[in-house]
């Protein structure tokens, strides 16, 4: 009886999972908009190595070129998060209620 006894106070409180489960929703969204603004920092940082490249500033060819690279493969990525979030979204618009 002791063992249930001690069991018992886990599995009753489903309040925490609830909030856990809206705090997953918000965070979904801000993981998101933290993505796009990363890419786009990581753009502009590859535009502005560019620029100092060209105008014969102090960057190395080869600083500009990872910087464009980093750019590259970030916008890669986010492209391929939105198609995964779009084919999602259009699966669950098939499905029948």
């Amino acid at each position: 009886m002791e063992a249930i006894r001690g069991i018992a106070p886990l599995l009753t409180p489903a309040e925490p999972a609830v909030s856990q489960v809206r705090q997953a929703e918000t965070t979904f969204g801000d993981i998101l908009t933290t993505m796009v603004e990363q890419t786009n920092e990581q753009q502009q940082h590859a535009d502005q190595a560019i620029v100092q490249l060209h105008s014969g500033g102090e960057k190395n060819l080869h600083e500009a070129m990872i910087a464009m690279e980093k750019a590259d493969v970030s916008l890669r990525y986010t492209i391929q998060v939105r198609n995964k979030a779009i084919d999602a979204y259009q699966e669950i618009m098939r499905m029948q209620v």
